[in-house]
């Protein structure tokens, strides 16, 4: 799309495109694509001219919305090789989503402990944070995230059981973002977060070998797919003796 010009409509796909900006439409038309499985996590994309081509606009308009898409964390732009849709591997994962990091050394991924996994009816919280219907059916998951061996996070985690078939008789590794992409189709594209200070109770006094009343930081989050369905929600207790949140803006 030439600077001077007006802007062109992309006419291959009418029923995606409204009155946003141009590249905020072929962004979300391509969103769309991956969320359909056009093309999956770690997989190259079509060359810009091909989709420029495909979608009746300019290679300048599909460029800024990969840069969008880059921006997000959702494709990975490589020099000289294309644009991948991007993986859940461990090191987006510790960077973009684990945001304990100790006070003094490296940050390093946690190692993790399942001690349940179990398909039950959704309670009323669950329902309401991930949009379904009251005793609609989800897995549960509670684990021990540790650091060079010590606790430092318990975590409960509930997840839709119709979007994640089978997933509780598997054997779950680490990093369950990844597997969600890779063996489910659901690559997480955003979270919401919220932070408070609680005491620890009784039981994860002992989940995380401390006292009772031990100082805590609650992580509340809930995770949401490329078309912004909330897939997860994970609470999380962390030991912060030793660690910091860290996030970054802007």
């Amino acid at each position: 799309m030439s600077g001077s010009g007006p802007e062109e409509t992309p006419g291959a796909e009418p029923a995606e495109l409204g009155f946003r900006p141009l590249y905020r439409q072929v962004r979300d038309a391509l969103i769309r694509r991956i969320v359909d499985g056009a093309w999956l996590p770690g997989q190259p994309l079509p060359s810009e001219m091909q989709l420029a081509a495909d979608l009746g606009v300019s290679q300048g308009t599909v460029r800024k919305a990969l840069d969008a898409m880059a921006s997000e964390n959702l494709v990975v732009r490589r020099q000289g090789r294309g644009t991948y849709v991007a993986r859940h591997d461990d090191e987006r994962v510790l960077f973009q989503f684990f945001k304990l990091v100790p006070d003094e050394g490296e940050r390093s991924f946690p190692q993790s402990q399942v001690l349940s996994c179990i398909a039950a009816p959704a309670s009323a919280a669950e329902a309401e944070l991930l949009r379904l219907k009251p005793a609609t059916r989800i897995i549960r998951i509670f684990r021990i995230r540790s650091i060079e061996g010590r606790p430092v996070v318990a975590e409960t985690l509930s997840l839709p059981e119709a979007l994640f078939p089978g997933l509780s008789d598997m054997e779950l590794p680490n990093n369950l973002y990844g597997l969600y992409a890779m063996s489910f189709g659901l690559s997480v594209a955003s979270t919401t977060e919220k932070l408070k200070a609680v005491s620890a109770t009784s039981e994860d006094a002992s989940a995380l070998q401390v006292a009772p009343g031990t100082a805590l930081l609650e992580i509340d989050r809930v995770a949401f797919s490329l078309d912004q369905t909330p897939i997860e929600w994970r609470v999380s207790l962390c030991l912060t003796e030793t660690m910091h949140y860290e996030t970054h803006l802007g």
